[in-house]
């Protein structure tokens, strides 16, 4: 079983940084392929950023790339996302996402591969 708790979102205005924070505990972090997600209200859940387990491979929506930064911290746990140049449109809940793989270099990008999830925090972005 694997916990994942996030923290970092808030309310910001367009143009404006947050960096978001996911600690896990329950099952050796390095072999965990994490991810992160969003759901805005109405919409389903999508596809923000995806890490391998050693961190040398990442993925990106479209939506986010060259603003958004996914990166991992093994010896602490805990996945990060950088997010700048806050969009209105960004506005959701993000969720963090695990799965344990064996695998090395693969990230996922579709929830149903994930295992285990967080219960999330809210983005806000005004314009």
């Amino acid at each position: 079983q694997v916990q994942l708790v996030e923290s970092g979102g808030g309310l910001v205005q367009a143009g404006d940084s947050l960096r978001l924070s996911c600690a896990a505990s329950g099952r050796t972090f390095s072999n965990l392929v994490m991810g992160w997600f969003r759901q805005a209200p109405g919409k389903d859940r999508e596809f923000v950023a995806g890490i391998s387990r050693g961190g040398g491979s990442t993925d990106y929506a479209d939506s986010v790339k060259g603003r958004f930064t996914i990166s991992r911290d093994n010896a602490k746990n805990t996945l990060y996302l950088q997010t700048n140049s806050l969009k209105p449109e960004d506005t959701a809940v993000y969720y963090c996402a695990a799965k344990f793989m064996l695998t090395v270099g693969r990230v996922l990008k579709s929830p149903p591969e994930y295992a285990y999830w967080g219960q999330g925090t809210q983005v806000t972005v005004s314009s």
